[in-house]
């Protein structure tokens, strides 16, 4: 099924406008109003499938419940928080929603050094420069970087940046399996698929350490605790930024334990070394071969949802970076043609 991501109430594109591109039928939100740690209810996750479903379509994922950072750095808070998290997980099974997208990276998200790079067609897209990133400005907290579930001012996130100076490579795997054996039974009791996503870019950041960034990495994560609730979010365009990731291999690894839950499809072009811009989904425009990603996912037998991801900005439009309406809604027919060709479906 091809998704889209929508943000809730507070997204300027309205689940009417979404209803009308003739791919899409499901969709990827999450509740952005509660406080990372705390536990998602069953009444506002109800509301949330309930307003998707008003509009003709279906809640296929919540992407997603932030990890909480004492998770992540081993605390002592971990284990209450773990317990929070479990019973978001409870919830959605409750609730019918049956794939979450998360990720295990310290402190940042998906990092990007520009928001508005032009290209050569006179859009806009993301775009992100290793050398770029150590000119960043951290005196302001995350206020000049790209907007996620939290935001840091200046005094927290030296805090935490000074948190991390004890955890390295070694110790995160070791966190993310304490994590892990505990969230996973209880996804696999409530009918919800994990899938973690991997790191965005899949390299070390302002000297944090970013572990799931190759195959090799996610085939170690499905092994931590092998159930079939325990699976990845393939995202082509984080995957490729690193040359060195085969994606089509990967696929195959993976795929064919069935452990692909989610797929997120975008195309990048590698501009250098650690470097490279977001464009258009098609393969022409790219350096990812989006038809032998999709041939490779149909082939491992994935039947989950897939989502047109970051798009450009295009036709005068503005809005939050990487999710304008107008590129989304193209890349949404793109995968969707493809599929067809591939599926005969």
């Amino acid at each position: 099924m091809i998704t889209f991501r929508w943000f809730g109430l507070r997204d300027s594109i309205p689940l009417a406008y979404i209803r009308q591109i003739p791919a899409v039928r499901g969709i990827v939100s999450a509740l952005f109003e509660i406080p990372v740690g705390e536990a998602w209810t069953l009444d506002r996750l109800a509301r949330l499938r309930a307003e998707v479903e008003d509009h003709g379509m279906t809640l296929e994922v919540i992407e997603s419940v932030p990890v909480h950072e004492d998770i992540k750095l081993g605390r002592p808070t971990r284990d209450r928080l773990i317990d929070n998290y479990c019973e978001s997980i409870r919830n959605m099974g409750r609730a019918g929603v049956r794939v979450l997208c998360y990720n295990f990276m310290p402190v940042f998200d998906w990092m990007r050094t520009e928001l508005a790079h032009p290209l050569v067609d006179g859009s806009t897209a993301l775009a992100y420069d290793d050398a770029a990133l150590t000119k960043v400005d951290l005196s302001r907290g995350t206020a000049d970087l790209p907007g996620w579930a939290t935001a840091y001012s200046a005094s927290e996130l030296d805090g935490l940046l000074d948190s991390y100076s004890s955890v390295d490579g070694k110790k995160l795997w070791e966190n993310l399996g304490y994590f892990l054996e505990r969230v996973v039974p209880v996804a696999a009791s409530s009918r919800v698929r994990l899938a973690l996503h991997p790191d965005d870019p899949p390299w070390s950041i302002f000297g944090l350490p970013r572990i799931i960034t190759s195959g090799a990495a996610l085939e170690r994560v499905i092994g931590i605790v092998d159930d079939p609730a325990n699976g990845i979010t393939f995202c082509a365009g984080s995957l490729a930024a690193d040359a060195g990731n085969d994606l089509v291999d990967i696929i195959q690894c993976i795929g064919g334990r069935e452990r692909i839950h989610f797929a997120h499809c975008r195309n990048i072009r590698r501009t250098g070394v650690r470097s490279f811009e977001e464009t258009a989904h098609p393969s022409d425009h790219g350096d990812i071969d989006m038809r032998a990603v999709l041939t490779a996912l149909h082939e491992a037998g994935f039947d989950g949802p897939i989502r047109s991801d970051h798009g450009r900005m295009i036709w005068g439009e503005s809005g939050q970076p990487g999710y304008g309406l107008y590129d989304r809604a193209l890349g949404a027919m793109y995968l969707q043609g493809l599929w067809e060709g591939i599926t005969g479906e």
